[in-house]
């Protein structure tokens, strides 16, 4: 235990012991906006780089399967599918990650990273080409499952 400023910190992992495995999903999306010819160049895979899609979806999915790793108090979990997506506009790629699971608790965690990691991803591939990329709306879009039931984002 650390104190800061008189408050105690304290952190903890949730028990999900007694908690009932059942299937979960969650979807996620984040939006990497850019100029219209740099969105063209991710879309048509001709960026420097190389397939910059390709290596999101790798690099998004890997994410997912290394949450625990990651985010501290997230329970480590077989991942039974990832997925990610991509839906184009002129200035803007929508990466879409949804990961699914058979487990005590939640994977919306998993869906936000993957999403995340997929998008730096394509940053990171583009910034050869564009200085003024910029990462945005990071969102849980949906979740199934569990406890707290169902949620659908406005």
């Amino acid at each position: 235990m650390t104190e800061d400023r008189g408050r105690k910190m304290t952190i903890k992992m949730i028990d999900v012991t007694e908690k009932n495995f059942t299937k979960r999903e969650a979807v996620a999306s984040v939006k990497v906006v850019s100029s219209s010819e740099t969105i063209k160049k991710i879309k048509n895979g001709s960026l420097p780089k190389g397939d910059c899609l390709a290596a999101a979806q790798t690099a998004g999915i890997l994410a997912a399967k290394n949450t625990a790793s990651i985010i501290p108090l997230c329970h480590p979990l077989t991942l039974t599918y990832v997925g990610i997506d991509f839906k184009f506009e002129k200035l803007a790629v929508t990466v879409i990650a949804r990961v699914k699971a058979t487990y005590a608790t939640g994977v919306e965690m998993e869906a936000l990273l993957a999403a995340s990691v997929a998008a730096l991803t394509i940053y990171d591939m583009a910034k050869t080409e564009s200085k003024d990329i910029v990462i945005t709306d990071l969102k849980l879009l949906k979740k199934t499952g569990g406890k707290s039931g169902d949620y659908i984002a406005p």
